[in-house]
């Protein structure tokens, strides 16, 4: 039950309304008993300057932070965990003693759904990932430490200045980091994962980043977002035979880390998933 004493944790975005991390925290916060109460806030971009200070005057406990504000916010903190500055991007924030510190759940709950949906280590790979923005970043860094990636984006130099930074931070190669515009070549490519919002709700039409001739049945492709659980591309890897997998399994595993560094506490991870699938269920 919401009262004087509940704690407030919310989820800074723009557009927010697709999210389905107020169902699976809320539930989580209920199976531990927990006082917390968790929404979604849409924040124009113009705003977030606003956000950590009044968080701050209104006692909020924390936030997730989803597209567009993963590396803007990092300016407003006081201050980033090691991993979230080696990645350039906040997906998780926590307010304590009056201080905002941000922190980065996004690679490795990428690398934990991944390795839990193929059943085992994801290492040694040619992977190639579509975006450079917050969440490409992430996800790139977590798996340039054990594989070769690829980073293909419309904006080519984003991509030659997200490979560079890799190479860089990780003391990585041209050969074990490479960039691409969005028509990389996948000769050679184990698995794709899609961290744009190609293909994201309310724009579930569109065409597809990659398409079922340029993938075969030995590839894994993933795509981060959840909502439509199967996107566009996720269809074509399905007519290629392709292992495809949704965002699900990230947004439970990244969001389930930052239930703790909230918290302290684990959460059911069943409870979380099991919260989604029922609303899905329901609608």
């Amino acid at each position: 039950m919401i009262n004087a004493k509940t704690k407030l944790i919310g989820l800074l975005g723009h557009p927010v309304e697709h999210s389905f991390s107020p169902i699976m925290h809320n539930a989580a916060f209920r199976d531990k008993n927990l006082n917390y109460v968790y929404l979604a806030f849409d924040v124009l971009p113009e705003n977030l300057k606003y956000v950590i200070d009044g968080a701050k005057a209104m006692g909020i406990v924390g936030f997730n932070v989803t597209i567009p504000h993963k590396i803007e916010i990092m300016k407003y903190l006081d201050e980033i965990d090691e991993n979230a500055k080696l990645i350039g991007a906040v997906n998780t924030i926590k307010i304590e003693n009056n201080k905002a510190v941000g922190y980065n759940t996004d690679g490795l709950g990428a690398r934990m759904a991944l390795e839990e949906e193929i059943g085992k280590k994801v290492e040694n790979k040619n992977i190639i990932i579509y975006g450079a923005g917050g969440a490409a970043r992430a996800v790139a860094f977590e798996l340039a430490k054990n594989n070769n990636i690829i980073i293909a984006n419309r904006t080519v130099e984003k991509a030659k200045n997200l490979a560079e930074e890799i190479r860089e931070k990780l003391n990585k190669t041209e050969e074990e980091v490479k960039y691409s515009g969005l028509d990389a070549n996948l000769d050679g490519i184990d698995i794709i994962i899609n961290a744009t919002p190609i293909g994201m709700y309310p724009n579930v039409d569109v065409k597809p980043i990659v398409k079922a001739e340029q993938m075969h049945k030995d590839m894994v492709v993933m795509d981060l977002i959840y909502n439509p659980l199967e996107t566009v591309l996720l269809k074509e890897a399905k007519k290629a035979g392709a292992k495809a997998i949704n965002g699900l399994g990230m947004l439970i595993y990244q969001g389930a880390i930052a239930f703790e560094i909230w918290t302290n506490e684990k959460p059911n991870i069943e409870v979380m998933k099991n919260a989604i699938i029922n609303h899905l269920n329901l609608k």
